[in-house]
């Protein structure tokens, strides 16, 4: 009898993980086609399971942000700890550039609907701020000293290489991302310069 429970509670157990999977899956799929704010009923409808389901499974938002911030980071992860090329340090601000402009296109549809939803969330606060001091210290890691210490060099590189000026360039100058991440690498050495 006790086999039969035990199996009962992993058939159930793989069947709920299933669905969670499906449900995160069903989220990353309508945001990524612009649906940046889908509905629960979205959701559900997407990952063919009922609303309960998805509501049973991710009680309140923030654990439902957490699932999708871990599968997001699980695609972008190897471009995030790719290291840079180059042998002087322009080469690696280069690089630098490239590796950005990569994974911001890859990252922009989900970062945006975390962009609208930041506001009630203290879990995607913490992420954004968590990344984007990431991406500073790689930033200040590069620089030589000199230019470290020019702090307004720092911002402008700062604010050149961040996800809100690569979304700019994409979405309200509708430039393809070929002729954004062109315009970023013109931006930098004129910074530097």
């Amino acid at each position: 009898m006790r086999a039969a429970t035990d199996s009962n509670e992993d058939g159930r157990r793989q069947r709920s993980e299933a669905s969670r999977r499906r449900i995160v899956g069903a989220l990353l799929s309508l945001v990524r086609e612009g649906v940046l704010m889908p509905s629960a009923e979205q959701v559900a409808a997407r990952g063919d399971v009922g609303l309960r389901t998805v509501f049973r499974h991710f009680d309140n938002m923030e654990s439902l942000y957490r699932e999708f911030h871990a599968a997001m980071m699980d695609e972008v992860g190897p471009i995030v700890a790719r290291p840079l090329t180059g042998n002087t340090w322009q080469e690696k601000l280069h690089a630098m550039v490239a590796k950005h402009a990569e994974l911001f296109e890859r990252i922009m549809p989900v970062r945006m609907s975390a962009d609208l939803r930041r506001h009630t969330s203290p879990f995607l606060v913490t992420q954004v701020t968590k990344l984007n001091a990431e991406m500073r210290a790689g930033l200040l890691a590069v620089l030589p000293k000199h230019l470290r210490e020019d702090r307004d060099v720092v911002e402008a590189l700062d604010m050149a290489l961040s996800f809100d000026s690569w979304r700019r360039l994409r979405i309200d100058q509708k430039l393809s991302a070929q002729r954004a991440q062109s315009v970023l690498e013109i931006t930098v050495k004129k910074i530097i310069a």
